[in-house]
Protein backbone atom coordinates (compact mmCIF):
# COMPACT_ATOMS: atom_id res chain seq x y z
CA UNK A 1 0.00 0.00 0.00
CA UNK A 2 1.87 3.39 -1.01
CA UNK A 3 0.51 6.11 0.49
CA UNK A 4 1.07 10.05 -1.15
CA UNK A 5 1.58 13.18 0.59
CA UNK A 6 2.68 16.50 -1.11
CA UNK A 7 6.18 17.08 -0.85
CA UNK A 8 8.89 20.18 -1.41
CA UNK A 9 11.09 18.30 -3.24
CA UNK A 10 11.13 15.95 -6.75
CA UNK A 11 7.74 15.59 -8.44
CA UNK A 12 5.55 16.90 -5.55
CA UNK A 13 4.45 13.67 -4.05
CA UNK A 14 6.36 11.60 -1.33
CA UNK A 15 5.64 8.07 -1.06
CA UNK A 16 6.04 5.79 2.04
CA UNK A 17 6.43 2.23 1.74
CA UNK A 18 5.38 -0.90 3.26
CA UNK A 19 8.41 -3.38 4.28
CA UNK A 20 8.54 -6.51 6.17
CA UNK A 21 11.88 -5.81 8.46
CA UNK A 22 12.80 -8.89 10.93
CA UNK A 23 9.41 -10.13 10.22
CA UNK A 24 7.27 -7.22 11.24
CA UNK A 25 5.22 -5.41 9.10
CA UNK A 26 6.28 -1.26 9.27
CA UNK A 27 4.20 1.34 7.29
CA UNK A 28 5.34 4.88 6.78
CA UNK A 29 8.76 4.63 6.01
CA UNK A 30 10.11 7.73 4.08
CA UNK A 31 13.94 5.47 3.53
CA UNK A 32 14.17 5.16 0.09
CA UNK A 33 17.69 3.39 0.08
CA UNK A 34 18.92 1.02 2.79
CA UNK A 35 21.00 3.88 4.31
CA UNK A 36 17.96 6.33 4.83
CA UNK A 37 16.23 3.32 6.28
CA UNK A 38 19.08 2.65 8.65
CA UNK A 39 19.18 6.51 9.56
CA UNK A 40 15.12 6.53 10.40
CA UNK A 41 15.25 3.25 11.90
CA UNK A 42 18.69 4.86 13.89
CA UNK A 43 20.39 1.97 13.73
CA UNK A 44 24.41 2.18 13.48
CA UNK A 45 25.13 1.10 9.70
CA UNK A 46 28.50 -0.11 10.83
CA UNK A 47 27.46 -2.59 13.26
CA UNK A 48 24.90 -4.83 11.18
CA UNK A 49 24.35 -6.59 8.26
CA UNK A 50 20.98 -6.25 6.06
CA UNK A 51 19.56 -8.87 3.59
CA UNK A 52 16.79 -7.35 1.26
CA UNK A 53 14.69 -10.58 0.07
CA UNK A 54 17.00 -13.57 1.00
CA UNK A 55 20.03 -11.46 -0.59
CA UNK A 56 22.62 -10.00 1.60
CA UNK A 57 23.78 -6.51 0.78
CA UNK A 58 27.42 -4.98 0.84
CA UNK A 59 27.68 -2.29 3.26
CA UNK A 60 29.36 -0.35 0.26
CA UNK A 61 26.07 -0.43 -1.70
CA UNK A 62 23.70 0.90 1.52
CA UNK A 63 23.17 4.15 0.15
CA UNK A 64 22.70 3.50 -3.39
CA UNK A 65 20.66 0.21 -2.89
CA UNK A 66 16.85 1.57 -3.72
CA UNK A 67 13.71 -0.07 -1.66
CA UNK A 68 11.16 -0.94 -3.18
CA UNK A 69 7.35 -1.16 -1.49
CA UNK A 70 7.12 -5.37 -0.13
CA UNK A 71 10.79 -5.98 0.02
CA UNK A 72 11.68 -8.50 2.98
CA UNK A 73 14.71 -6.90 5.15
CA UNK A 74 16.69 -8.76 7.91
CA UNK A 75 18.82 -6.57 9.74
CA UNK A 76 21.04 -8.45 11.68
CA UNK A 77 23.21 -6.94 14.76
CA UNK A 78 26.68 -7.88 15.37
CA UNK A 79 26.95 -8.79 18.75
CA UNK A 80 30.81 -9.41 20.20
CA UNK A 81 31.06 -11.96 23.18
CA UNK A 82 33.73 -14.27 24.93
Amino acid sequence: MLKATVSHKGCGFLFFMRLKINGETIDNLKAVTIRELLDELRIEPGRVAVEVNLMIVKKADYSGFALKDGDMIEIVNFVGGG
